[in-house]
């Protein structure tokens, strides 16, 4: 090898960074949309029951999309699906941007666009896992599929959210963002190294058959998936509802027709503290005895409460108050939850116990709706506060199963 030649070491280290690009453009196309709701109610006249179904049509491609990619990639490799995920991202943008004033194209672009950022949520990050092993600890790796994850979420709705507020065609415009920023993550994807998919048979072997959902969990850590990921997952998706679902529609009278960039704020402010917050989540589980999960719900409990006062108050500070708190419980929660599955895993199930684990994630986003529905009948305030108390509730539990169940 010539002097001039990098060496294979530092290649090795940077493998990783193939894959980060391509991941966070599919997760900053999935939550573009979070910021243009109010949007799409203003410019093409949806209802509120409307711009839901879409976000219904979202999760109903992110449910099997996150079960069936892990073993899809099992039997084709990361990369193939990766690049089947960019492919229907690419599709998605293209639906919502020319089909804004159609339900039909609305619901078929998240629908495409949910199985795209499943299919980079659990093989992007597994990939990403894969890529650093052997050259960062386990939880370094996790850390940073967590990070690229939150990352594209975070830009993705902050920039779509300033530029549907100030460019010109809004419905448009931050696809055209979206579609230049995934041409460039595809060329870096292509570049990427396989991490897996068929294996050679040796002489005489047969191919074992593989389930199309594989989310086996080992029976040592059932009892601890059961106490401690079970109890938290959901509420990883709901501290972030709230703070950029719930309390813009809360201040929406305060905002003098900025609540799209206020969204895209709300946004900012509550991913930036979960961004920011993960790389403390080692050092907060050290203090905790491993139960770190229990101050992520401790911390939603709280911004939970702050959203219910904010009711009566109406006040913006108050709203970008609660999105920190929420922010790291979310940030705190993610990568708690990630850390664990993919330690209960091994080679064999790993991509799909991290889908399982994203599915259980996602539930957390039916609750804006499920207050929506509830609020005439029971008051908002009310619903609130019993959100706290439950979180509360999680909470304790987290903490002594993380200690028994070490």
């Amino acid at each position: 090898m010539s002097a001039a030649s990098p060496s294979p070491a530092p290649r090795r280290e940077r493998a990783w960074i193939a894959a980060a690009p391509a991941v966070l453009m599919m997760a900053w196309g999935g939550n573009q949309f979070t910021p243009l709701l109010l949007l799409y109610r203003k410019v093409e006249g949806y209802s509120a029951l409307q711009v839901d179904l879409f976000f219904g049509a979202y999760i109903l491609g992110l449910i099997p999309g996150f079960l069936i990619a892990g073993s899809l990639s099992d039997r084709f490799g990361r990369k193939p699906v990766m690049i089947a995920s960019v492919a229907l991202s690419v599709v998605a943008a293209l639906v919502l941007a020319l089909g804004s004033a159609s339900p039909t194209a609305m619901m078929l672009g998240r629908l495409l666009s949910g199985v795209s950022v499943a299919f980079a949520m659990v093989v992007g990050t597994t990939w990403i896992r894969e890529l650093s092993s052997g050259t960062v600890p386990p939880a370094v790796a996790a850390r940073r599929a967590s990070l690229t994850i939150t990352g594209g979420f975070l830009l993705g709705a902050v920039v779509a959210g300033l530029v549907a507020q100030w460019a010109p065609w809004p419905t448009v415009t931050p696809y055209v963002v979206q579609l230049a920023l995934t041409a460039i993550a595809a060329i870096a994807l292509a570049r990427g190294t396989e991490t897996a998919g068929p294996r050679s048979l040796r002489p005489g072997e047969k191919r074992q058959p593989r389930p199309i959902v594989d989310v086996a969990i080992a029976p040592e850590h059932r009892r601890r998936f059961l106490t401690v990921i079970l109890p938290m997952a959901p509420w990883v998706f709901a501290a972030p509802a709230l703070a950029f679902a719930v309390s813009p529609a809360i201040v929406v009278e305060r905002l003098g027709g900025l609540e799209i960039a206020f969204a895209a704020l709300l946004t900012l402010v509550t991913l930036t503290v979960g961004f920011l917050i993960q790389p403390s989540v080692p050092r907060i589980a050290a203090r905790v005895g491993g139960a770190s999960g229990s101050v992520g719900l401790g911390l939603l409990a709280v911004g939970a409460l702050i959203v219910a006062a904010n009711v009566a108050v109406q006040s913006p500070l108050l709203a970008c108050a609660a999105g920190v708190l929420l922010g790291g419980a979310y940030g705190i929660c993610m990568l708690t939850g990630l850390v664990e599955v993919q330690a209960m895993a091994g080679a064999r199930n790993l991509a799909g116990l991290t889908g399982l684990y994203y599915a259980l994630t996602y539930i957390g986003f039916a609750l804006p709706a499920i207050l929506s529905a509830l609020a005439p009948t029971f008051g908002l305030t009310s619903l609130l506060v019993t959100v706290a108390v439950v979180a509360s509730g999680c909470a304790a539990l987290v903490a002594f199963s993380a200690r028994r169940t070490r």
